[in-house]
């Protein structure tokens, strides 16, 4: 997989892109991340990338025309809605740097007002073999650009911050793990929790007993059912306690799932009327 940023801070994703499994996977083309210095293509003498927005308003807005030449000159074509665009940046000189033809890839915009990233829309970005990432900053960005290029925004949670860099690092470590072979197992993500829709369960490592804190015995039993058992059960109860929201979405499989594990969830739901009635008695 390609994965092309669109940054005015490209040094920002060094440390990210060259460490631990993602610096593995690059050296290795498994996964190939490179930055492009939007402000490389600005056609002001001071570089300028933003100006102020039409209709007023606080803030500047990261201008068309430098994200615009720079991914053209990276291979990129505008869609459909873009093509005369395209054409009179041409014009202009902002040629690509490549002879072949226009390179196709799925373009993203992180912005709070998009889709929020959860764990169906990172393995369907995992699919594509190429994505494009333009980080915004200052208010935002020349809404052509989106429209031009059809980038998807993306969310990665309800709030706001300084530029785009850091939930683009987001989306690319998240994306990164479902890539074939930049995980040392195939399965290691089929393992963790959250893929299943739960949150994961509590873990312990060496030395069994560290300051009086103990392991549960379970744990140390030797008795891989028992472990597997306590392990889902401990997965059920954070979830419904910290995410009502995926506990809810657990139970429509509930029907669907073995038997042993059905017993569990009705365990854990039981406690919680047993709870609440208790808590009435006590009012």
């Amino acid at each position: 997989m390609k994965i092309t940023i669109l940054t005015l801070f490209p040094e920002m994703f060094g440390p990210v892109t060259t460490q631990s499994l993602l610096g593995r996977a690059n050296e290795k083309k498994i996964l190939e991340v490179s930055t492009v210095n939007i402000r490389d293509y600005t056609l002001d003498k001071h570089n300028r990338t933003d100006d102020t927005p039409f209709g007023g308003g606080a803030g500047m807005v990261l201008s068309a025309e430098p994200v615009f030449r720079a991914l053209e000159a990276c291979g990129y074509s505008p869609k459909e809605g873009g093509a005369q665009m395209a054409e009179s940046g041409a014009a202009e000189g902002a040629a690509s740097e490549f002879a072949a033809a226009p390179r196709k890839a799925r373009f993203l915009y992180p912005s709070p007002r998009g889709r929020m990233l959860d764990q169906n829309l990172v393995e369907e970005l995992a699919r594509e073999e190429e994505l494009v990432i333009l980080c915004g900053h200052y208010e935002g960005v020349d809404q052509r650009i989106l429209d031009a290029w059809e980038m998807e925004e993306v969310s990665v949670g309800d709030y706001i911050l300084t530029g785009g860099e850091l939930p683009a690092m987001v989306i690319i470590d998240a994306v990164a793990r479902f890539v074939p072979e930049v995980l040392g197992s195939a399965d290691s993500h089929r393992e963790e929790s959250i893929y299943s829709g739960l949150l994961e369960y509590p873990q312990y490592t060496k030395p069994r007993n560290f300051r009086g804190l103990t392991v549960p015995e379970v744990l140390v039993s030797g008795d891989h059912a028992k472990i597997h058992l306590w392990q889902l059960e401990q997965s059920l109860r954070l979830t419904k306690e910290r995410r009502p929201d995926l506990f809810r979405g657990y139970l429509k499989r509930k029907d669907s799932l073995p038997k042993v594990e059905r017993k569990l969830i009705d365990r854990v739901q039981a406690e919680e009327t047993v709870q609440g009635e208790t808590s009435s008695e006590d009012e």
